[in-house]
């Protein structure tokens, strides 16, 4: 099997790689937007492309209840469905099947749960959530994990931990019977919710499975942002170096630094787009709000930093006068200035590897957002 990760620079315990995916070559650190149910919201897949996205997320849960994984199988699998040339990663599920709180039923077999879409029972397994990604013919597949709430008591942590561990065993036993291991990359989740010493014991036994690469999950449920780096560090120190590491659910550019500087490669987050689509615009100077009076009369771009087709051409009035005025093009072009703006942070994170600045970067980049919230406050 061909090694997913290269490692091709790094700067302290940061690191600058490349992924090589059936669908694409990825250079890491990554952000990945969220689609969700095969769409970024707002856009389509041209938009992406022309952004210079080239792997983006899905989910299971939602894709396996509506259209279903029989259609997108018919289809020719899920690139073909919603016309994406690039790569491919789809969640497992597991974090919205375990939210659904009362209307799931968890055993050592799985889970059982109710469609939020039209009450109808269904069982998730390893076994069909590997089947179910495999169907979808998508480049990097994830097991089915319990994800513990927070808080979580030690106890019922490790119980979770154990149980995700076991079906991390089986997932992997299916996807090697698949034969399609070239093809479709399966990645554990290593847990142990905000304990470092389960953190530690998770990585380790999930850097034991040998798969392709490894996810860190649990860590964007609640818990004090100010834990992240210990736990991050919990886990990592036993995860191998030549493997790619995925923190699940965290995109806050703050909590990315603090990851990509413990040795973090891969993110995902529905924070930069569901914060456009509420008026939020991420720049190099800190995010502000449309909404603010402020704003009203203002002809500037967003970011004066910025070259994407949205500031290119249009005017902080403008664009806080469609929000005012509920039209859809305000939310469709807020979304694309916050995934321009992702792009051009990670890609900033990568280039301060190369060089060897990234500390210096780091903490330029908090600085500059720390004295950007300082002046916006008091701002209505």
């Amino acid at each position: 099997m061909k090694p997913l990760y290269t490692l091709e620079s790094s700067d302290g315990a940061a690191r600058a790689g490349r992924l090589r995916l059936a669908h694409a070559e990825v250079e890491t650190p990554v952000f990945m937007p969220v689609g969700t149910q095969a769409s970024v919201k707002t856009l389509i897949s041209e938009d992406l492309e022309d952004l210079g996205y080239n792997l983006i997320l899905g989910n299971t849960y939602h894709l396996g209840l509506r259209p279903g994984i029989d259609l997108l199988e018919s289809a020719g699998g899920l690139h073909a469905f919603m016309s994406w040339k690039g790569g491919l990663l789809t969640d497992s599920g597991g974090f919205q099947v375990f939210s659904l709180a009362n209307r799931r039923e968890i055993s050592e077999e799985g889970v059982v749960f109710t469609s939020h879409v039209d009450g109808a029972r269904h069982r998730l397994t390893p076994e069909t959530v590997v089947d179910a990604q495999l169907r979808m013919g998508v480049d990097i597949a994830m097991c089915l994990d319990e994800c513990p709430p927070y808080p979580c008591g030690e106890s019922e942590a490790r119980d979770m931990m154990e149980r995700t561990l076991r079906w991390e065993a089986r997932a992997k036993e299916r996807w090697l019977a698949s034969g399609a291991m070239e093809k479709t990359n399966l990645f554990p989740i290593a847990q142990g919710s905000t304990f470092p010493a389960l953190r530690r014991e998770s990585a380790r036994q999930t850097a034991e499975l040998d798969l392709p690469g490894h996810a860190l999950g649990g860590l964007s449920v609640g818990e004090p942002r100010e834990m992240l780096g210990e736990l991050i560090e919990a886990s990592v120190a036993e995860l191998p170096a030549d493997r790619p590491r995925y923190l699940m659910g965290v995109g806050r550019p703050e909590d990315m630094l603090t990851a990509v500087e413990r040795g973090v490669d891969m993110f995902d987050c529905v924070w930069p787009t569901r914060n456009g689509r509420n008026g939020q615009a991420m720049t190099w100077d800190g995010p502000f709000n449309l909404k603010t009076n402020a704003c009203r009369t203002d002809p500037r771009p967003l970011d004066e930093n910025c070259r994407c087709p949205v500031c290119r051409r249009y005017t902080r009035r403008y664009l806080a006068h469609l929000f005012r005025a509920g039209e859809y093009a305000a939310l469709r072009l807020l979304t694309l200035h916050n995934l321009a703006f992702m792009l051009d942070f990670t890609r900033s994170i990568r280039r301060a590897i190369v060089r060897r600045e990234f500390s210096t970067f780091k903490k330029d980049f908090e600085a500059r957002q720390g004295r950007s919230r300082s002046a916006r406050e008091g701002v209505a």
